[in-house]
């Protein structure tokens, strides 16, 4: 048996955010967490081409990866 086709991740345009140390430039990634399971993140400069969204868990891992120098 073959799992159901998942419906794209449906995102609240309030709910994207930038970070703050990011807020007074220009070309910045914003995230969205109001998705549940399913993070996304789209590119600043222009919202209109879409974001990319992947499972809450790795990209978690992915942010403190970032955050304490391992990546």
């Amino acid at each position: 048996m073959s799992a159901a086709p998942q419906s794209p991740a449906r995102f609240d345009e309030a709910a994207w955010f930038k970070s703050t140390a990011s807020a007074a430039q220009n070309e910045c990634v914003e995230v969205n967490t109001g998705a549940g399971a399913v993070i996304g993140f789209r590119d600043s400069k222009d919202v209109t081409v879409g974001a990319v969204a992947v499972a809450a868990g790795p990209f978690t891992e992915f942010v403190a990866a970032l955050g304490t120098g391992e990546l």
